[in-house]
């Protein structure tokens, strides 16, 4: 089996994937800086040992960060837990998919990770909206050149700041409200980042579309919090929450 390990600035992702590439188990634990390397390790037994996956049925690994002082950390629990050195994605790893882009190191490697299997599994042009700690906007063109995009407040983020910025406006749950004129200020703030953010994302796809001239390209979403903006208005052909993980196995694949 191959261990696909995608850090998040919010969460980090686990993908174990078998013979045939399916995706046979995914697991999600907290991103912690804090963290030990010797507590990474009983974290991550303890998942295998719930999913009665003996550890020594994986023999490959691959490793994106968004984190990195967290790199180190997990490519040593990876090597010690496995007995593999993890693929990490970087500079000069195959992606598939070329890089436009000014000034590619700063580029993060969950940008392209989701890109990638996007086009494998959906095909270009398109534009891929990732709805995590950060909500980015990337843009992959017919000839699967990575053209940019932008990067804004995520979901969560956004009622974070509101509570912390502000001295009375509460911290509350990402729950669509029935209303958008709401009669208490939970709801308000509900009401003003959820349909507020269904409207930036979809005057960003127009706006995109029109300045790129892919006008027919494919609307994707992805990260948890996807299913929110669509069940609000239908803007994406597709929702994959499970991008970046299927992402890595590709990369995996291209570079074995």
């Amino acid at each position: 089996m191959i261990i696909a390990i995608d850090i998040g600035n919010t969460n980090i992702k686990i993908g174990l994937f078998d013979k045939s590439g399916k995706l046979a188990k995914s697991f999600k634990m907290s991103s912690d800086v804090k963290r030990t390397s010797d507590e990474y390790v009983a974290l991550l037994l303890q998942l295998m040992n719930h999913a009665n996956i003996d550890v020594h049925s994986i023999d490959g690994a691959i490793l994106s960060s968004v984190i990195p002082q967290l790199d180190y950390t997990f490519t040593n629990v990876i090597n010690y837990v496995f007995g593999v050195k993890p693929l990490v994605v970087g500079v000069g790893v195959k992606t598939g998919i070329a890089i436009r882009y000014d000034f590619p190191r700063e580029l993060g490697s969950d940008r392209i990770i989701t890109c990638v299997a996007a086009e494998k599994q959906y095909g270009a042009p398109f534009i891929l909206v990732d709805f995590g700690t950060a909500t980015t906007f990337n843009v992959v063109n017919e000839k699967r050149e990575f053209i940019g995009g932008a990067i804004t407040l995520g979901l969560k983020s956004t009622i974070e700041s509101l509570s912390k910025c502000t001295a009375k406006l509460p911290n509350v749950e990402l729950e669509t409200p029935t209303k958008t004129v709401a009669q208490s200020t939970s709801k308000a703030i509900q009401s003003g980042v959820i349909f507020g953010v269904v409207g930036q994302v979809k005057y960003m796809i127009e706006r995109i579309k029109k300045e790129t001239g892919l006008a027919n390209a494919k609307i994707i979403a992805t990260g948890g919090l996807s299913q929110i903006v669509q069940s609000v208005e239908p803007l994406f052909h597709y929702v994959d929450r499970e991008l970046s993980l299927k992402g890595l196995y590709e990369i995996y694949k291209m570079n074995a």
